[in-house]
Order: structure tokens, then sequence, then C-alpha cells
């Protein structure tokens, strides 16, 4: 029985089944999430309809394109509701329609926001594959219900798996503009350096490896830091699988918890 950890798939559907099989993930396993799961990957959808009936030794975690997909989908719903337009949840032209109406709008800055759909998975999803408005809804509620973080005792230390970082005081970071929800799905170079769980370990991703410059990069590979003061172990598990077309230090990478033991794909 082991406890496997991925973050980051962006919509690479394809490397996250050949790294279950990579692992020899089965029912007495743990597989634990850490939000992203679509997004500027070419196969959103197939990750979508896969946690719409994952195992029940699944774990998923919110991360932040998981959370702006189900704020858009609330806009939606909300221009929907101050138009009047009664759209038909269960025919695919009423949400195309309804994406258009929002696209106008954003236009014509009638919209309190500064984008939508930025990375075009919404459009995708309506014009490519005919999903309705009720499908949203339904991704939009499993989004909802994931957590911010996930805690899992392992080798004498309590693992904390988040997207972007952890703290267990936000007031001793010193930080003002910000909130703990934020800091779980955003953080970056903070989440290392002022955050942490004292006598634990740390377990994110959001910032990929292969990043030059950022505190995190590695050329694509998992990412170890320990911090003594609070003797806290943190790892960076984004690899940067869906840019490796275009950077090819880009992989999708997995740890075990139980010996921290690395998978690459």
């Amino acid at each position: 029985m082991g406890t496997y950890v991925m973050s980051d798939i962006h919509g690479c559907y394809d490397e996250f089944l050949a790294m279950l099989e990579k692992i020899g993930f089965s029912q007495s396993d743990q597989l634990i999430l850490a939000g992203d799961y679509i997004d500027r990957g070419t196969k959103s959808l197939e990750m979508l309809r896969w946690m719409e009936t994952c195992p029940s030794n699944v774990q998923l975690v919110r991360g932040n394109h998981d959370e702006e997909f189900a704020a858009n989908i609330d806009l939606m719903m909300n221009v929907d509701k101050e138009y009047g337009l009664e759209s038909n949840l269960d025919a695919n032209e009423d949400g195309v329609a309804l994406y258009q109406t929002l696209q106008y709008l954003l236009k014509a800055k009638k919209l309190p926001v500064w984008f939508f759909d930025y990375y075009g998975t919404m459009k995708s999803l309506l014009e490519d594959f005919n999903i309705t408005l009720k499908d949203l809804l339904k991704w939009r509620d499993l989004i909802r219900k994931m957590p911010y973080y996930y805690e899992k005792e392992t080798g004498g230390r309590t693992c904390v798996v988040v997207h972007g970082g952890y703290v267990e005081n936000l007031e001793e970071t010193g930080l003002t503009d910000t909130n703990l929800e934020e800091f779980y799905l955003n953080a970056r170079s903070e989440g290392y350096l002022l955050g942490g769980k004292r006598h634990g370990m740390v377990i994110a991703g959001h910032t990929p490896t292969i990043v030059e410059g950022e505190f995190t990069y590695n050329k694509g590979k998992v990412f170890r830091y320990y911090d003594e003061k609070k003797d806290c172990i943190f790892y960076d598990i984004d690899c940067g699988c869906v840019s490796r077309q275009l950077n090819p230090d880009g992989r999708l990478a997995c740890i075990r918890l139980e010996d921290e033991k690395i998978f690459y794909i």
C-alpha cells in the first residue's frame, strides 16, 4: 500500500494514465492530486470526465486554475440571471450563446472582470465537444467540494498536500495583501520561505520547476527544500509536463509519501 501525490496535470491525460500504470496504482493505494487538472493541455475534457467518477481512494485538492474555471461558470450563470436569458441547461447551443454573450459584454467593458476563460478551455468544451451548461455546473460543484489542502500522517510527520503553499498562521508571514485561500492556491517562493508546517512536510505544485529564476527551479526535476528552523520538508512536484513540447525538461512527476520516492513520465 502506497500514498502517491501528483499535481498540475493541466489536461495531460495520457501522461496521467501512463503514470498510474507506472506506479501500479491499485485499490490498496491512495492517490492525492494537488490541483490544476485543466487548461493549457489538450485533454481537459478527459480529465474532467475522469474526476467525475474517480475511485474513492483518490483525494482531489483544489488548484488556482480549477478555482478560476469554477468562477467563470459562476459569472456565466450570473449574466444569464441578470439579463433574463433563461438558458436551457441541457442545450449546447444555449451554452455557446451564453458564452458569446459574455465575450461581447467583456469587449464592451460591461462586466467587472479583467478576463474570462483566459486559456480557452471553456470555449473548446462548448464548441468542440458539445458539452452543456449542466456539465459545467456539475464540474463547478465538484471543484467547490475540493478542499484547499489535505493532511496525512506519514513517517512520523504530518504531510500537507496543497496546490500553492501552506502556512499555519498567516500573520506570522507579515503578508498583508493576501488571505489563506489565496496563499493555498497561489503562493510561490513565499510558500517555502514564509510558510510550512512545524515538524511536518509540505508537498505543492503551481510553480513549474522548469522556470529559471524561480526559487524552485530544478531543470524539470522535483525540488526539495528543508527548513531547519521549522523542521519542515518541502517538495515542489510541478515539473512542467504541459510545457514539454516547448521545454524538453518538462515532465509529469509523482512522489510516494512513505519513502519519498520520485517517479517521472
